[in-house]
Formats: structure tokens, sequence, C-alpha cells
């Protein structure tokens, strides 16, 4: 079976985000990220793989036997959007995405240009549920 690529790493968060992220206002947005998601999680954030900006840990188990851990909640600053990872998925959390602005969603993945576009508050509270309805699965 293959293992997963995407695990913690010894890279400091804030060190790559001052290095990857040339633009000042998306650097600043990471930063209100990353704040939002410690203070939701009381963990430091971890790197995970060369990307992504983590925040505790769940370990998961597909029905096909593949097993893995990742972060309760996270965050990367990819190339066009900012992408944040809501790990339950949005379904439960269908009154705040509708009061939370301008994004695109996938499965787990909510998808901002910038966090002017949507309402700080609203992203707060989704941040705070998801990581609520996370705690019965953190292996911390």
């Amino acid at each position: 079976m293959t293992e997963l690529k995407t695990r913690p790493t010894e890279q400091s968060a804030k060190e790559f985000l001052m290095s990857a992220v040339t633009d000042e206002l998306r650097r600043a947005d990471c930063f209100t990220l990353m704040d939002l998601m410690h203070k939701a999680t009381g963990c430091q954030p971890v790197m995970w793989g060369n990307s992504i900006v983590g925040f505790g840990k769940y370990h998961y188990r597909y029905a096909s036997g593949r097993e893995a851990d990742w972060p309760v909640i996270g965050f990367s600053p990819r190339k066009n959007d900012l992408t944040i990872y809501i790990m339950p998925g949005f379904d439960e959390f269908d009154d705040l995405m509708q009061k939370l602005g301008k994004f695109k969603a996938a499965k787990s993945c909510l998808y901002l240009k910038r966090l002017a576009d949507v309402d700080r508050k609203i992203l707060e509270q989704l941040i705070s549920a998801s990581v609520k309805a996370m705690a019965s699965q953190r292996v911390e």
C-alpha cells in the first residue's frame, strides 16, 4: 500500500510563510488564519509536506484499509487561492456557509481569494465548529 507523502515536517510554519508567500496582503491573511486556527485548536502550527500549515492531528481509515494521520484543520497558500481544509466537510455548516461571503468549496476544501472577501467572524465560527466536530477523532 502506498504511504501518504504529506506528513509533518520540522520546517517552521512562520519561516515557510515568510519565504513562500511574497504578496504582503496574502501573507497577512495567512498569519491571520494561523492565529484563528491556533486559537481554535490550542495547537501550534506544523508544516505538513512542503505547503500545508496544519493544526492538531487525527487518524483516519478508509473502507479500503488505507489509513494515515492528517491535520484537524489547516490551510495552504496556493497559487490562486488560500485553501482552508475543513475536515468534516461543509454539510453540517450550511447556515455558516450561507453567511460567509465570496468563496468556492469542494468536499473539505474552502477556497478564498483573500480574507477580505468573507465575514471574518463567520469564518472564525466555521473554523471553531469544524475543530469541535473533529474532537472525537483527535489523537493528541
